[in-house]
């Protein structure tokens, strides 16, 4: 059989809506490394957010900000920093509308305003332990990959309008990511291939989200959760189950990866 490359989102893929990764999910992905397949994540999180999950699964490729910082076998090969002008004029809008930012690197995030509710609650539903310091400056001369804005639909679109140098994907009721425009897990996936030279037949991915959707759209063998975003089902190839219906086996019985 000749090796294929699966790609996993994180949260509402592999994870379930506890953040938590269910044991038949666990089984699954190391049947598939066993049988020589490379198992990759594809995530909107910074490669800070899921060391454990990588350590867990044995894990050293990865896609993580949306396509903007990708790691191939634990070495970098693909950064796509954010525009660091666009970004200090969107700082000065999102000051002036009350409007929270955290800026992203691939070490760290740091948050411009201090004990804001709807940092709190976008935070705490990723349920990790690593939350963002105040350092309103920490976009100034680093190399930033996302960074987070904090505000509500559609207040979103004026900055959408006003800023093409970057994309605005929604992932949370109060809070949006901020990517550089034409940025996608799609664009980060290919950097991954073109190290590999894997054939498009034996490419996959899974996902759910809005994130998610050019990945579907663009990967051959895709496969989006029962329980995902709608726009999400119908970009992919496949529907499984939901994540907490044995959703990633299913999907992996679907596409014949599994038996």
């Amino acid at each position: 059989m000749s090796q294929k490359i699966i790609f996993f989102d994180i949260d509402g893929t592999l994870y379930d809506h506890d953040k938590k990764l269910p044991a038949s999910t666990k089984k699954a992905l190391l049947q598939l490394q066993e049988k020589g397949h490379e198992v990759a994540i594809a995530t909107g999180r910074a490669p800070f957010m899921f060391e454990e999950l990588l350590e867990e699964l044995g894990i050293e490729t990865f896609v993580s900000y949306n396509g903007q910082y990708v790691v191939f076998k634990g070495e970098p090969i693909y950064k796509n920093a954010l525009d660091n002008e666009a970004l200090l004029r969107l700082a000065d809008l999102a000051e002036e509308r009350k409007h929270p930012i955290v800026y992203m690197n691939h070490e760290d995030m740091k948050t411009n305003t201090l004990d804001h509710e709807h940092i709190l609650a976008g935070i705490q539903s990723l349920k990790i332990s690593h939350f963002p310091a105040h350092d309103p400056a920490f976009h100034e001369g680093r190399e930033l990959y996302q960074s987070l804005l904090f505000c509500q639909d559609p207040e979103d679109k004026e900055y959408e309008n006003a800023y093409p140098e970057f994309d605005f994907v929604r992932w949370h009721p109060f809070a949006v990511d901020i990517i550089p425009a034409g940025g996608s897990k799609a664009q980060g996936i290919q950097k991954i291939i073109d190290q590999l030279g894997i054939a498009p037949e034996n490419i996959y991915a899974f996902g759910d989200g809005l994130n998610d959707v050019e990945m579907l759209k663009t990967v051959v063998n895709s496969v989006a959760m029962g329980d995902g975003h709608e726009e999400a089902k119908q970009a992919a190839k496949h529907v499984t189950t939901n994540v907490t219906e044995d959703g990633i086996v299913n999907g992996l019985k679907m596409v014949g990866l599994l038996e």
